[in-house]
């Protein structure tokens, strides 16, 4: 089997548990090179991964002319540099969410894909689960009837200063951290854009936002709740994952995680007869990585497209300026 030569530009924890590991099991990828700020950094990956080359400053990952394809982990404020940057390289870029801090760069940098000629999809790994799809299907099969009200929460522990979320130049903070997944969900499953947004928060000092709550009004009457927040103990961790679509017929519960592998389980409520109902996925950051492989050597579409980030983005671009941030 045909392979993509791959670069990882950054050494961020998502990469080094999550998108790596992922990359490793990916059948059409081949773990070429790997960069980070310094050369011991990449170096230390490049060990423990099995990369082929490790280098200690980016820009040289991108003069590999034997890199096809770069993922991106890096802090949010840079992913607009990078992406453009490896873009101009001539490589096919998957960027960690959120791709860009506004509707309007992350359009920008689909368009420069286009004159570049090169893939370019946003990493929200989860959407590539076939726990998701069963969701989706569930709701275009039309079994729960109309759709009127969805639910989505992603909740976690809080940091200290010493972590980017917390720093408002980097584009920390909940919304974009945690908020992108809650909107992406919905706007996943309901298919189209909200016509109106409403959003509060509170914030830290550093003036980023903890938590905050959004409601989402679409054409056909449907409503959305969203909530998200950094609000957790620190001392003692934990997380919280929820998922609610009600219709006009029934229900689906659901608390499995975000990026969640192995046997996943929902509740289908029906006509007032409740199923469970279990969904087998591999880890999400392979089979992310695998379909970017194939649209890169077959010519598949991105499954997260260009319409859909920036539609994603354009809802976050609401939100954000609803709570002033």
């Amino acid at each position: 089997m045909k392979k993509v030569k791959w670069g990882v530009l950054g050494t961020a924890d998502i990469a080094r548990g999550c998108t790596i590991p992922g990359m490793q099991m990916a059948e059409n990828c081949e773990l070429y090179a790997v960069a980070g700020r310094s050369l011991e950094k990449a170096e230390s990956f490049r060990d423990t991964f099995g990369f082929e080359k490790a280098y200690g400053d980016y820009e040289s990952l991108l003069s590999d002319e034997a890199v096809e394809a770069v993922y991106i982990p890096l802090p949010n404020h840079l992913h607009y540099e990078w992406v453009m940057k490896a873009m101009a390289a001539g490589k096919h870029v998957l960027c960690e969410k959120p791709l860009a801090p506004t509707a309007k760069q992350a359009q920008e940098l689909f368009e420069a894909a286009k004159k570049y000629n090169v893939v370019l999809m946003e990493a929200f790994a989860y959407l590539h689960s076939p726990f998701v799809a069963a969701l989706k299907e569930e709701v275009a099969s039309g079994v729960l009837g109309d759709i009127n009200y969805m639910e989505s929460a992603f909740m976690t522990p809080g940091y200290d200063m010493t972590n980017i979320r917390m720093h408002k130049d980097m584009y920390g903070g909940g919304v974009y951290d945690l908020g992108c997944y809650t909107t992406s969900l919905t706007l996943w499953l309901m298919g189209e854009e909200p016509e109106e947004i409403k959003a509060l928060a509170e914030f830290a000092p550093s003036g980023v936002d903890t938590f905050a709550t959004a409601f989402l009004r679409f054409k056909n009457g449907a409503r959305a709740s969203l909530n998200c927040g950094m609000v957790f103990d620190k001392e003692h961790p934990a997380r919280m994952d929820r998922h609610y679509i009600h219709g006009t017929r029934g229900y689906i519960k659901s608390d499995v995680g975000y990026n969640i592998e192995g046997d996943l389980s929902y509740t289908l409520c029906v006509d007032g007869k409740k199923e469970e109902k279990t969904v087998f996925s591999l880890q999400n950051y392979r089979l992310e990585v695998e379909q970017m492989g194939r649209c890169i050597l077959d010519g598949e579409k991105p499954h997260v497209s260009a319409e859909f980030s920036i539609l994603n983005a354009k809802v976050l671009d609401g939100i954000l300026k609803e709570i002033e941030y």
